[in-house]
């Protein structure tokens, strides 16, 4: 255990948790079929769509299949102004305002990585422009489950309440105050879709040096190495003192780009690359991508890739340095290095936001593994995006925070 800084003490958090769950399943349950009825009102089928970006496309797509045809797009982007996307007019915030701001309820799909401000900033946007119904996109999403869910984070909230326990049990695993108000931030964005979620953190994604500085003997393992961007931040953060490191990606044609990247670098004699996704067991799986990181999902799609396990694929290693954004696929990842995670712990740097759940069972996963880790829960961008756990066994942790 470490002293946290700012945040939630045990006591505190459980409390909070009582609070949390008081509502029950079964309100759970209620709340999700009559949000977006009550929120939206007489206009709940006369929409336009704040956001023309994947979320928003998508949601026109649901929207069709349940026979609502929104009336327009609204985006902040002026070279989308006045052109149609997918059947549909992009319109400026101040014409789509002007046009329906009493007469529609603004639907808000603008939820990505890259966002730069928050949902509750667009809220505001709209009620001070003059609509009179603003809906993030969870509500409508809670109505018609079978269409939407899941989506990253975004599930249905009694499912929360059915894992009550686990929920509970998890919370107790976290090493710092600053973890406990994370993770009961995220349980209220699932349980609520409450965006009000603590700033991001300043360091480097997956590099928490001020709890885990690196040494100069890292053997670092990639798990969705993508387009080279973890490799880059890791020389860099590293200093380009390392002793190796083993990269795994599964799409194709990203794995090409990935490979003439590294071997332009200097240091390409120490880095092994396969094209491959990581999981429970090898053979091969369903994939499918598009070329954006954010797409691919393994056991779904028209391709076919290798996947290999960690523990057979780096048998001949040690690794110390273990990092997985593999978009869902972790806890599968996870249980197939765990003679790896039991031989050597590794500090283990895992995406957390890819699932609803992954909140809670991926950290009670790598403590079944061994009870040497400490646990941390830290965010890297605005809205519940990038959301990392920090598993750091006790040899590895920086003497500042230990006790």
């Amino acid at each position: 255990m470490v002293s946290g800084a700012s945040g939630l003490t045990d006591k505190d958090l459980t409390t909070a948790l009582d609070e949390l769950f008081a509502e029950g399943e079964a309100g759970a349950r209620a709340r999700e079929r009559s949000a977006y009825d009550l929120l939206a009102g007489p206009a709940k089928d006369r929409v336009v769509l704040f956001g023309v970006g994947r979320l928003g496309r998508k949601a026109l797509s649901g929207l069709r299949k349940v026979g609502i045809e929104p009336v327009a797009f609204m985006d902040n982007n002026t070279r989308l102004w006045n052109t149609s996307v997918d059947g549909v007019v992009v319109l400026s915030p101040e014409e789509a305002i002007r046009r329906y701001g009493d007469q529609a309820t603004f639907i808000i799909t603008i939820w990505s990585g890259e966002g730069t401000d928050r949902m509750s900033q667009r809220e505001l946007q709209l009620r001070a422009s003059g609509c009179r119904n603003v809906v993030p996109f969870q509500p409508l999403f809670w109505k018609y489950p079978e269409i939407f869910l899941p989506h990253f984070g975004v599930d249905l909230p009694h499912k929360v309440h059915q894992q009550a326990d686990e929920v509970r049990s998890a919370g107790s695993l976290w090493s710092d105050d600053v973890s406990r108000s994370e993770y009961l931030a995220q349980l209220r964005f699932r349980i609520y879709g409450d965006f009000a979620m603590p700033s991001p953190v300043q360091h480097t994604i997956y590099f928490p040096l001020d709890l885990c500085p690196l040494t100069d003997h890292e053997v670092f393992v990639d798990c969705g190495a993508y387009n080279g961007d973890s490799i880059r931040s890791f020389l860099e953060q590293s200093r380009k003192s390392f002793q190796r490191i083993y990269s795994f990606e599964p799409d194709p044609a990203i794995f090409r780009k990935l490979k003439k990247e590294v071997s332009l670098r200097p240091e390409c004699e120490s880095i092994t690359l396969q094209c491959a996704a990581v999981g429970a067991h090898a053979g091969t799986v369903a994939f499918s991508a598009d070329g954006n990181e954010s797409s691919h999902h393994v056991g779904e799609g028209d391709m076919v890739v290798n996947c290999v396990t960690l523990d057979e694929a780096l048998s001949g290693a040690e690794p110390t340095y273990l990092k997985m954004d593999i978009e869902g696929a972790e806890l599968d990842a996870l249980n197939g290095c765990h003679g790896i995670i039991q031989r050597v712990a590794p500090v283990l740097a895992i995406s957390a936001y890819h699932l609803q759940d992954h909140l809670w069972k991926i950290p009670w996963l790598i403590q079944s593994f061994r009870s040497d880790y400490n646990f941390f829960l830290r965010p890297h961008c605005l809205d519940g995006w990038d959301l990392v756990l920090y598993a750091i066994p006790d040899h590895r942790l920086a003497p500042s925070v230990a006790n």
